[in-house]
């Protein structure tokens, strides 16, 4: 991948190589876009295979988080951060934990609030504590809004009632067939929610102790996670890492809607949107469905209120519904609909912002 060429092709502002020798810090941050406001991102951790993967990643998450942040209303950009380790290795280490995470504190500290950080993949509250000591531009704290999958979850429940009362006709989910890929955090959470909607689960993940874990609190069924995607469902769930609609798999999904929390769900995103279209199948952009913890998130900025931020998670529900029927009525692959969605909001805002007001 040449890196200038596509951050030149899709308007990234900045890229920053971080590492820290003495704590073992190497990963980077990505800056998309900051027409709306801050970049606002989680920070992932990840083993990654090399760094040209992580590089990759960043970029797509960042531009993602953009798009996200401007399909909900939010005025936020959309950067990321992504750190190559194996997180649960960083954990056992209490000292390296704490001079690692302040490492990478003072990196987001010095790019003075363009870019503000919170939990991921691989990362927890108690992590974001760390940073916190090195920077205020840092949320999703133990004593703020905490950890966002809950809400992440609550707006991907959303999001798949408003899928299903458009193809199926209802948004009740009893007796609805759901294949989650991924029980991390917000499968795990979105597991609960579903069995308590009396919806009918199948799970994979690479996590043995967690497949059996949800297995054994919702009664759902688990599946190798290389078929999970084949099973006759209503819904098929991505809740692990991106790109795993492609090629390879969407020719075998019998499932009429996809709507789950993974982020960059479609590898090449105009080709295997499009893909989707043509076979019929309602796709829910990842980045409106999983807007949630972002959105629980922003409330720190305007002034935390849980029940506020479960509101405005609740619009989800409308905000897909939008989608779904735009794409229908002009066959229009609900992925392009969403990224207008977003790119009208941003010209918008970026054209206001330009206007000077004339004052005596």
């Amino acid at each position: 991948m040449l890196k200038f060429e596509y951050m030149e092709k899709y308007g990234y502002e900045q890229l920053i190589y971080l590492y820290d020798r003495n704590s073992g810090l190497k990963g980077f941050i990505c800056i998309h876009n900051t027409t709306l406001g801050p970049a606002l991102g989680g920070t992932r951790v990840w083993e990654y295979e090399n760094e040209e993967e992580a590089v990759l990643d960043v970029m797509r998450l960042a531009r993602g988080m953009t798009k996200k942040a401007a399909c909900a209303g939010l005025n936020l950009g959309g950067g990321k951060a992504v750190i190559i380790g194996n997180s649960k290795a960083l954990r056992k280490d209490t000292v390296k934990r704490e001079a690692f995470w302040r490492a990478f504190g003072r990196y987001v500290d010095s790019l003075g609030g363009r870019f503000i950080t919170a939990e991921d993949v691989g990362t927890s509250p108690l992590d974001m504590n760390l940073v916190k000591m090195e920077t205020d531009h840092v949320m999703g704290l133990p004593t703020t809004s905490g950890d966002p999958s809950p809400f992440t979850a609550h707006g991907v429940l959303k999001g798949i009632k408003a899928c299903v009362k458009e193809e199926i006709g209802t948004s009740k989910l009893e007796g609805i067939k759901v294949a989650i890929s991924g029980v991390g955090h917000v499968g795990a959470v979105l597991a609960d929610l579903l069995h308590e909607e009396g919806a009918i689960l199948y799970i994979s993940d690479i996590d043995e102790e967690a497949l059996k874990e949800v297995s054994e609190k919702t009664g759902a069924t688990i599946v190798d996670k290389d078929i999970i995607h084949t099973l006759d469902v209503d819904v098929y769930a991505p809740c692990a890492l991106g790109a795993t609609l492609n090629d390879k798999t969407i020719p075998y999904i019998k499932a009429k809607i996809i709507a789950g929390s993974a982020n960059n769900q479609l590898e090449d995103t105009n080709k295997h949107g499009l893909m989707l279209h043509e076979l019929g199948i309602v796709y829910a952009p990842d980045y409106v469905i999983n807007a949630g913890g972002l959105i629980n998130v922003y409330q720190e900025k305007i002034g935390y209120n849980k029940e506020a931020s479960m509101h405005a998670i609740d619009l989800i529900y409308d905000r897909i519904r939008e989608i779904i029927r735009e794409s229908k009525d002009s066959n229009t692959p609900s992925y392009l609909v969403a990224e207008r969605m977003a790119e009208r909001r941003i010209e918008m805002m970026s054209k206001i912002s330009s206007i000077h007001i004339a004052t005596k």
